[in-house]
């Protein structure tokens, strides 16, 4: 039992990485969206794997050319496939609203991200049939409730703050949120399907807490490649925004910007850095309540950074109350997955 609360605090660590990651890239100035994101995603999804892998591996070129082809393609390919969730956010955000747009596309990436993995290698019954696997889908179906609830909340936020979204359309909204959700999912199906490199981690006798890391390479740097192209895409291809412009700042711009933008992207790949860290420390007959345990954690920790950084000052007592309750309704979901851990 002492094993999996240290999971499930490691997994709360990298939950709240997940949660304000933002906050640095959020105080960027004078460059384009795109410039930041790249910067950030060089840090997160390729400087950082990389060089976490190259110390732990001792023949690192060698490391990857022992594993399957099949196993390096299959792993890039979802890690691509969370690259087109992670570029369709931002519309989602658009037609939604930032809080009911990430409720809607966290709810469906949680959902399909859990409950597919054990469904695909033929363990399903393990859901309904035993004690944990109860557990764990009543955890699954609460986590999905509360996030609804923080979501309404954050809606209503949004509504008391700035008014009616000038591009608010539910139905487009919706729409692009699921597919969102659907391919974010990718990322816990990389996860899964990079458990060979894993054991072959393990194998070299890398520490089990850090076994998982030398994945992310190609988990990673599957998604990288999708984001990278969309940001320099844009950046080519339209008028209003500039890499060169965004280049030509002072060198006190630019060093600022990068420390941001660098800051954030370490944050966001600490996530996934603890994330295996408390993976580690679940059993691995019930490695599915991982992904569950992470994004129900990080629309939580979403909650109370967003109000440690004041961004519910003026707004009325109803929405607070509804994003309380929903982030207890969370916690009550995370108990219920302990406990089906537990029996």
């Amino acid at each position: 039992m002492p094993v999996i609360l240290a999971g499930i605090g490691w997994h709360i660590v990298g939950a709240a990485m997940a949660a304000s990651f933002y906050a640095p890239i959020e105080k960027v100035r004078k460059w384009s969206w795109e410039t930041t994101w790249a910067v950030a995603g060089i840090f997160s999804w390729i400087l950082l794997p990389i060089s976490v892998s190259l110390l732990l591996l001792p023949n690192f070129p060698g490391f990857y050319e022992s594993i399957g082809p099949h196993v390096l393609l299959k792993v890039a390919l979802f890690g691509a496939m969370w690259g087109v969730g992670n570029v369709s956010y931002g519309l989602t955000m658009r037609h939604l609203g930032i809080s009911l747009g990430v409720g809607v596309a966290i709810g469906v990436t949680l959902m399909v991200g859990t409950l597919m993995p054990p469904l695909l290698h033929g363990q399903g019954a393990i859901l309904f049939t035993t004690k944990s696997g109860l557990f764990t889908m009543a955890g699954v179906v609460v986590a999905l409730i509360g996030v609804a609830v923080v979501s309404y909340a954050g809606h209503q936020k949004e509504l008391q703050l700035r008014g009616e979204l000038r591009e608010f359309n539910l139905k487009l909204g919706l729409l692009l949120a699921v597919l969102c959700g659907i391919f974010s999912s990718g990322m816990s199906f990389a996860i899964d399907a990079a458990k060979p490199m894993e054991a072959a981690a393990l194998h070299l006798g890398v520490n089990p807490l850090y076994a998982a890391l030398p994945s992310y390479v190609f988990i990673m740097g599957g998604g990288a490649l999708i984001n990278l192209s969309y940001c320099f895409i844009r950046l080519g291809a339209l008028k209003r925004i500039s890499l060169r412009a965004d280049l030509s700042q002072t060198r006190g711009t630019l060093l600022k910007n990068g420390a941001l933008a660098a800051t954030g992207g370490i944050m966001w790949y600490l996530q996934f850095f603890f994330y295996a860290w408390g993976a580690a420390n679940i059993p691995q007959h019930l490695s599915y309540v991982n992904w569950m345990l992470h994004m129900s954690i990080y629309v939580l920790c979403a909650g109370l950074v967003g109000l440690a950084m004041g961004e519910w000052a003026g707004v009325g007592r109803r929405p607070l109350r509804l994003l309380w309750a929903g982030m207890i309704i969370i916690i009550v979901a995370a108990n219920l997955v302990g406990l089906g851990l537990a029996s």
